[in-house]
């Protein structure tokens, strides 16, 4: 961080309520360097065709042509590229794609925005900030449901439908306003908003939104966020509340959970006027209030009242080796489903590659899966994973040739030349982690 914005930041710190001005000055030729140096070497192209690296063979011309045009005020966002990827059920989830250029204008405003706001952001917000990841949301469930937390006996999971592209612009600036005096800087912001999107051949320009895959959205939707739900929540919601309740909010996904049923559904009832005040809605069957207390240690058998989805895990009550009830997790299972389905249709696709080639990429997968999966408690998913990575595996390399088949035998043997990771715990939720 630049002395100039630490300067700000402490500013923001000793007055939390003032509107700051003169802030686009600090969007020097230094501050988009270093966007471009964050930049993957691997991002994918826009509208353009120019790569990061194409873009770096000129940087310094690139940037000094660049920042005149922002001084000048000529800076134009070009058209966000948008692609479609599927989701784990089955819809396509639209990603946009800006280019090189936009993406430094991007992520030189998103760290001058996100150093402001990281000072008045609250502690229960994880998502896109500085040192925080989604374990940490996770650990605060289990913080919210520990042995000695036994405040929580609802919990409400909620979702809310296609959130980036319903953010309401005319609302976004106007919070920005509230804090930002800045002209300069609010237009710079307006102009990555306003952009026209080019989606095959067609092209249009939505009047709301940020685009998804954007270097400023999470930023954006976080700000967003924060005077929609957080700054209601702490401000209006849990003062007036008579029992216990705690929020915790990673993004866009969120879970409540409450010590009185009649407060939860309370709550849900209001929270659904207040998302249609800015333009949101929660999702019908994806939002629900359901019993989560923890089971009395006098029920031996049976299960917990019930379970529910946050950040791509599953939780649940479970009991320990002790005896005692205790929080659980395990991979969601649309999410588990869609990992495996994945590396089927890679070894589909690369089945003639060398072996060895293939190995180092299906162990490279899942590692990546066990960085964030691989929490303690979750064994169990991973192992199955792994099964049907190999199955997947054995299943294709059998299929590359009509001559002979390959034998689970072969297969077994193979494994002890070319073996698959062992389930491991890369991240301690429960307790102090690594």
């Amino acid at each position: 961080m630049s002395t100039k914005l630490m300067e700000v930041v402490d500013r923001v710190k000793r007055e939390p309520g003032t509107r700051l001005l003169s802030l686009a000055h600090l969007l020097d030729e230094e501050a988009l360097a270093a966007s471009f140096h964050r930049l993957r070497k691997s991002a994918a192209v826009g509208v353009d065709g120019i790569s990061v690296e194409q873009y770096g063979q000129a940087l310094e011309a690139n940037i000094q042509g660049l920042h005149e045009r922002m001084k000048a005020g000529r800076y134009r966002h070009q058209p966000i590229l948008r692609v479609q990827i599927l989701k784990e059920n089955g819809k396509m989830r639209p990603i946009g794609i800006s280019t090189v250029e936009d993406k430094v204008v991007q992520g030189a405003v998103s760290r001058l925005l996100g150093a402001i706001y990281e000072e008045v952001f609250y502690d229960f917000s994880h998502g896109f900030r500085p040192g925080r990841r989604p374990h940490d949301a996770i650990r605060a469930v289990d913080k919210m449901m520990g042995p000695d937390a036994k405040e929580v006996s609802w919990i409400l999971e909620a979702d809310i439908v296609s959130f980036f592209d319903r953010i309401v612009r005319k609302e976004l600036m106007a919070m920005l306003e509230s804090r930002i005096a800045d002209k300069s800087l609010l237009r710079l912001v307006g102009k990555c908003l306003h952009v026209g999107v080019l989606e095959g051949e067609e092209y249009h320009e939505p009047e709301d939104g940020t685009a998804q895959g954007s270097v400023l959205s999470p930023l954006l939707g976080n700000i967003y966020l924060h005077h929609v739900m957080d700054q209601w929540w702490a401000k209006e919601v849990q003062p007036r509340l008579r029992g216990k309740a705690r929020l915790i909010r990673y993004a866009d996904d969120f879970v409540i959970g409450f010590e009185r049923k009649d407060e939860a559904e309370l709550v849900l009832r209001v929270l659904h006027k207040r998302m249609a005040k800015f333009g949101l809605t929660l999702h019908p069957e994806k939002t629900r209030l359901l019993p989560f207390g923890r089971p009395p240690s006098t029920q031996k058998g049976g299960k917990g009242p019930s379970t529910f989805d946050f950040l791509g895990f599953t939780f649940m009550w479970k009991r320990s080796r002790k005896g005692s009830w205790m929080l659980g997790m395990k991979t969601r299972t649309a999410r588990l489903q869609r990992a495996i389905q994945r590396v089927a249709d890679w070894c589909r696709r690369h089945r003639h590659k060398p072996v060895k080639e293939q190995h180092a990429e299906l162990v490279r997968k899942i590692a990546g899966h066990f960085a964030y999966f691989g929490v303690n408690g979750n064994t169990r998913s991973l192992g199955i994973l792994v099964h049907e990575v190999a199955r997947a595996w054995f299943k294709w390399l059998d299929r590359r040739s009509q001559r002979a088949s390959l034998t689970w035998e072969r297969f077994t043997s193979l494994l002890k030349d070319f073996p698959l990771p062992s389930p491991c715990v890369k991240v301690q939720v429960w307790g102090k982690g690594p």
